[in-house]
Formats: C-alpha cells, sequence, structure tokens
C-alpha cells in the first residue's frame, strides 16, 4: 500500500515536471477554452471602447505633490519586488528546485530590448517639443511598453508557475503582487509625458494584443519555447509596443473649413 502511494506521488510529480514547459505550467483541457473565451470577451471590450469613446484624449495632468507621489509609488514597489524576488529564489535554493525545475533558456528578451530601443528613438525624434521634454516622454513610453505586455501575462502565468513550499500562494504573492505594482505604477508615469494622448489606434492595437493572447491561451499559453509559442509572444509583444507607440505619436486632428457668412443683399440705387 506505502509503495503503491509512493509511486502514485512520484508519477504526479513526473507528470508536472512534464508539462512544465518552461518557467510556468501551459493550460490544458477546459482552462484553455475558458482562458480563450476570456480574454476574447476582453477583447471585443477593448475594440468597443475604441470605437465608442471620443478619441483622441489626454491623461489628466497631475499636480507637483502627485508627481512625486507617483515616482515614490514607483522606486517603493521596484525595492519590493526585488525583496520578493530574493525570498522566493532563497527558498527555491533551500529545497533544490533549480535542479527539479531548471531556468529555460529565454528566447524573448533580445526581442524586448530591440522593442524598447526602436519605440525609444522613435518617441525621441518625433517629439514636438524636443529638448528634455523629448527625452523624459521616449524613457517613459520605453519603460511603459513592455508593461503594456507584462500586466495581463503576469496575471495570466501567476497562478500557473512553480509551486514553492512550503506555501505556494504565500511565494507567489511575495512575487508576483509587488510585480504587479511596479507595472502598474509604471504605466502611471504615462501621465507625466504631455504628449500622450488615448488613441483610436493604441486601443485597437491593445485589442489585438489580446486576441493574439487568445489563440495563444487556445493553444496552452505555453512557454514560448516551441515556434507556435514563440511566433505568439513576438506577435502579442510587438503589438503592445506598438500600442506605446501610439499614446506619443501626434494626432491629427480634423480641421473644419469656416463657412463664409452670407453677405447681405447689395443695395441698389437709381438715379433720379
Amino acid at each position: 500500500m506505502g509503495k503503491a502511494m509512493a509511486l502514485k506521488v512520484a508519477a504526479e510529480q513526473a507528470h508536472a515536471v512534464a508539462a512544465h514547459s518552461g518557467s510556468w505550467v501551459s493550460y490544458g483541457g477546459d482552462a484553455r477554452i475558458v482562458l480563450a473565451v476570456v480574454l476574447l470577451a476582453v477583447t471585443g471590450g477593448v475594440a468597443y471602447a475604441g470605437i465608442r469613446l471620443p478619441l483622441p484624449i489626454g491623461l489628466p495632468r497631475p499636480g507637483r505633490k502627485a508627481r512625486i507621489l507617483m515616482l515614490a509609488a514607483w522606486v517603493l514597489a521596484i525595492v519590493l519586488v526585488l525583496a520578493g524576488v530574493g525570498i522566493n529564489v532563497h527558498q527555491a535554493l533551500r529545497d533544490h528546485l533549480f535542479r527539479a525545475h531548471p531556468v529555460p533558456v529565454d528566447p524573448i528578451t533580445p526581442v524586448t530590448f530591440i522593442c524598447v530601443g526602436v519605440i525609444f528613438f522613435i518617441i525621441c525624434v518625433n517629439n514636438p517639443r524636443g529638448g528634455w521634454v523629448a527625452l523624459t516622454s521616449a524613457a517613459i513610453g520605453a519603460m511603459a511598453a513592455p508593461m503594456i505586455f507584462e500586466f495581463p501575462f503576469d496575471l495570466i502565468i501567476m497562478a500557473r508557475t512553480t509551486a514553492i513550499p512550503p506555501d505556494p500562494a504565500l511565494f507567489r504573492v511575495l512575487f508576483f503582487a509587488p510585480l504587479l505594482l511596479v507595472e502598474a505604477a509604471t504605466l502611471s508615469l504615462l501621465a507625466l509625458a504631455p504628449v500622450v494622448r488615448l488613441s483610436r489606434a493604441a486601443f485597437f492595437c491593445f485589442a489585438l494584443m489580446l486576441a493574439v493572447f487568445a489563440v495563444w491561451g487556445l493553444a496552452g499559453f505555453g512557454y514560448p519555447s516551441a515556434p507556435l509559442p514563440f511566433a505568439l509572444n513576438v506577435v502579442s509583444k510587438i503589438l503592445a509596443f506598438a500600442a506605446a507607440l501610439f499614446l506619443f505619436l501626434p494626432q491629427r486632428t480634423r480641421v473644419s473649413t469656416p463657412v463664409p457668412a452670407a453677405s447681405p443683399p447689395a443695395m441698389v440705387t437709381t438715379g433720379t
């Protein structure tokens, strides 16, 4: 009886390792369908908002105190992320999890760095104000662009990451809660860039990114080590950067031609 139970546990662990395609476990069965349906529903909502909202519109400009609080929250979130990562790594090393679940090769980071460099250059060159405003806007755009991808991405995979004993839920919270806070705080910095405008193109690019996520989810949302998840990861990340770029590019406004006022009828005089 004891041997049978041990074999069962070993089989379950082997199945978990086999399904562990990278740093998170792929979705399977009905979970794939549910994930794809939810993502498609959100896609439709974002696309509908892009159609119905009176775009382009600017973001509210924070005051001096609000700017200081935003930057302080951003720095604090980064410190919390570093602390959370340190705690998780320490526990994983203690339980020898890196042997059971080795860190996979990351094929996506080069794509991300290339996109960051490209968007920084484009925003800097196309900023009509130039100078310091152009540099700071380009820096904010280059930081915020990957967060447009990472925020929904982390929400999708955070429950599928490697379980760290003795309390997997606690260690996931310690890692992902500050990470999501950093992503939200970085996106909030967009309000500091005076040229940012919410545009239809940005909404539609974000909706397309979520649609690609839905296809990826239907395929299991696996780690991008195989050709299909790698391609879906790259395409969705490029769409996220395109959405960020359309927040910064100058928006064309319709110029209405004034209708000339009707001139009063000419007075006809007759000589006598």
